[in-house]
């Protein structure tokens, strides 16, 4: 298999691929049009900032299965496209979290000192002490919105440096900002109270350009403003005429709407420090991100599962753990269903109940509905689309739980129903025997769901188990294992029977003509 970076990373990255075994190229600067022209041959993709992965690359990477971030935003890659495709998207979301808050602090004490300032103009031959008098932090409220990763490591700096830190951020509760030593606040509040503001947060369409006239104009006047987040974040137009009239005494900015920016009316302005994009431009963070990233995409390229996906959120390592024993079983019972079942699907309900029920059990549907539809469709199914092709196609999913074990420690039950029939299919999973196929159509049955299964469906009489040995045999077709279901005696049964290698279908229309049973079907797992 074949990865390509297509910007600088750290070359430890590079060597690590090939010690797995994969041919790992860097190739930088490429434009879209060369990249589309390459990216064919390749399995993986591995991009920084600088490479715009498009819709237009996304579609022409007939073998990618995974492009790699070395970093935490992906903003330039398009994950909808990426997403539809069944590509894997990862990112390294600590692996520059200690670059990024403490570029943050360089920024921000910069900022409050004029140090860039004066720097420049000592260097010219001047000493001016007069024009360049700074505030100090001690005790100076910091208002830090978004509190991930970096935002904890840059509000506990702050407390370390005495000042008072508020927090606004909407998936964190207040007994957890207590725990940090920090206060949470709304927005509103952040604006009114801080004196310096510092942003963590991603690009998305809520926050684009969140940081403009109205939102300023609720700020202190003299407020000094830090983003080290992502460009687009603050309107810049804005925010040069707030610099202008003193409403913002001073701004911090290492990111911008538009990368790379050489040019822009801010650069004319005394009271702004500016970086080019450096958040996470430190030897420990560019080995960190590569290193995060390239172990994601061997694990993917191996068949393991990525621990920094952010197009499938139901993959979660915190998630996955918990039900990650279940996860084979779920696959097969997809796999079993759609092989069984005829007509185009319409509805699939999933029941869990017993152990396996007290978890998040989305993985498991997940990785289901990829067994499900994966031997009908004309895309790649994985893990990654296999949700968006069930809602693109108007397959309605219903996921329930029970914790009330029904016959086994844990049970995964999939009813699917199309216009022309529903079918149900039951398994666990035994500590000694692992994957177990226990229900047909409401019979209890016990098979390993392993290889070629002969699915027979007959009436309970005697002789029948003999017969199908027989014809079998004759078949020269051999049987490894045989289990048989059945509600009432001397009703309907089906037989469940692990054969060694595949049924003809002249094979399985001669079992339907032996009296008693009215249908035969093989199925491949």
């Amino acid at each position: 298999m074949k990865v390509l970076a297509s910007d600088k990373i750290a070359e430890v990255g590079l060597k690590m691929l090939q010690n797995a075994g994969f041919e790992a190229e860097m190739k930088t600067g490429l434009s879209e049009e060369e990249l589309v022209k390459i990216i064919p041959q390749y399995d993986a993709l591995i991009v920084r900032s600088e490479t715009k992965v498009t819709p237009k690359i996304i579609e022409a990477g007939k073998n990618l299965k995974i492009i790699g971030r070395a970093g935490v935003g992906v903003d330039n890659v398009d994950l909808p496209t990426a997403t539809k495709r069944g590509v894997i998207v990862v990112n390294s979301p600590e692996g520059n979290t200690v670059a990024a808050a403490e570029h943050t602090w360089a920024m921000l004490l910069s900022m409050a000192r004029s140090i860039p300032q004066a720097h420049s103009k000592l260097k010219s031959g001047v000493w001016d002490k007069k024009s360049f008098k700074g505030v100090e932090v001690l005790n100076k409220t910091l208002g830090v919105v978004g509190l991930g990763k970096i935002g904890r490591r840059v509000a506990s700096y702050a407390l370390g440096m005495g000042m008072n830190v508020i927090v606004s951020d909407p998936f964190v509760t207040e007994d957890y900002a207590k725990g940090l030593g920090v206060k949470l606040v709304d927005l509103e509040t952040i604006y009114q109270d801080s004196d310096f503001i510092t942003f963590h947060i991603p690009k998305t369409k809520d926050t684009l350009g969140m940081i403009n006239a109205q939102a300023i104009a609720k700020m202190k006047k003299g407020v000094r403003l830090v983003n080290v987040a992502r460009g687009g974040i603050i309107n810049e137009a804005d925010l040069y005429e707030a610099l202008k009239s003193g409403k913002v005494a001073a701004a911090a900015l290492d990111v911008f709407e538009k990368e790379p920016c050489d040019k822009s009316p801010l650069f004319e302005l005394d009271n702004i420090v500016v970086t080019p994009h450096l958040g996470a431009s430190t030897v420990e963070a560019q080995v960190n991100v590569a290193v995060d990233v390239v172990e994601q995409i061997i694990e993917v390229l191996k068949g393991g599962a990525a621990r920094s996906a952010v197009n499938i959120p139901s993959m979660k390592p915190e998630l996955l753990a918990p039900v990650r024993p279940y996860m084979s079983v779920a696959e097969k019972l997809g796999k079993f269903a759609a092989q069984i079942i005829k007509g185009a699907i319409s509805r699939v309900v999933v029941e869990y109940s017993g152990e396996v029920a007290e978890h998040n059990v989305s993985p498991l549907t997940t990785i289901l509905l990829k067994g499900l539809l994966e031997p009908s469709m004309d895309v790649k199914v994985n893990f990654v689309n296999a949700p968006l092709i069930a809602k693109e196609r108007g397959i309605e999913i219903v996921e329930s739980k029970s914790k009330e074990a029904k016959d086994f420690a844990s049970l995964i039950l999939v009813k699917v129903k199309t216009e022309k029939e529903e079918r149900e299919v039951g398994g666990t999973v035994f500590e000694k025997l692992g994957d177990r196929l226990v229900a047909i159509d409401g019979y209890r049955v016990d098979a390993n769901p392993q290889g070629y299964l002969l699915i027979i469906s007959n009436i309970d009489k005697p002789g029948m188990i003999g017969k199908v040995g027989t014809f079998l045999g004759q078949k020269n077709i051999n049987i490894a294992s045989m289990d048989v279901g059945r509600i009432k005696v001397g009703e309907k049964a089906v037989m469940v029977i692990n054969v060694d290698a595949s049924v003809p279908d002249e094979v399985l229309l001669g079992l339907t003509k032996i009296e008693g049973i009215s249908a035969a079907t093989v199925v491949k797992i």
